[in-house]
């Protein structure tokens, strides 16, 4: 593909997000009611979306624009011991299923990413999130493949590039992480 037919898709991509704006409202408060009654985010991806995963973990562990306190968040891809362990021992679907199953909490929110919508272990995750009553939300792409319909709120990015999709998801975590800043950095009067 060349470099204007990317970047014309991945455009399409992103103008076409406003189709899916009340999912994406959906999901920006079921995160703001999480990090409010004390939940975390419990994330997970494999590959890229495992770096995105990361970055998300980060972003409210850490910091995104503003200083504010530390949000508890997991990225259970990040922990390559832990990871190796589980698909050894448990087989490669199980690695996140099996990381809820022992760290979620009542009023913990699942957030998984994939640009396929068909990896096996993120939809053992989100039934595992349905088992034990968490919601969930599902960053896809390509049309949600097999996870689509298995979390709380589905962000099925528009179009078939797995590409766009993964770009799409970053911009909606840094939409999210703003929405975060908002709500819980310090107020200046």
């Amino acid at each position: 593909m060349t470099f204007d037919a990317s970047l014309a898709e991945t455009l399409r991509t992103f103008q076409a997000l406003t189709a899916i704006r009340p999912a994406i409202d959906r999901a920006g408060q079921m995160i703001l009611a999480t990090l409010r009654r004390g939940g975390k985010l419990l994330v997970c991806g494999n590959g890229g979306s495992a770096a995105e995963a990361a970055h998300f973990a980060t972003e409210l562990v850490g910091r995104y624009a503003q200083t504010r306190r530390s949000l508890p968040a997991l990225g259970l891809s990040s922990d390559g011991s832990l990871v190796t362990c589980l698909a050894n021992d448990f087989g490669y679907e199980q690695i996140f299923a099996r990381q809820i199953a022992s760290l979620a909490q009542p009023g913990d929110l699942v957030v998984v990413l994939t640009s396929s919508g068909n990896s096996a272990n993120i939809v053992a995750a989100l039934h595992e999130a349905k088992k034990l009553g968490l919601d969930s939300i599902a960053f896809l792409g390509r049309g949600g493949g097999k996870c689509k319909g298995l979390a709380t709120c589905d962000l099925i990015m528009p179009g078939p590039s797995g590409a766009a999709a993964q770009e799409a998801h970053l911009f909606l975590i840094h939409h999210f992480c703003e929405l975060i800043d908002e709500e819980f950095a310090p107020r200046i009067p």
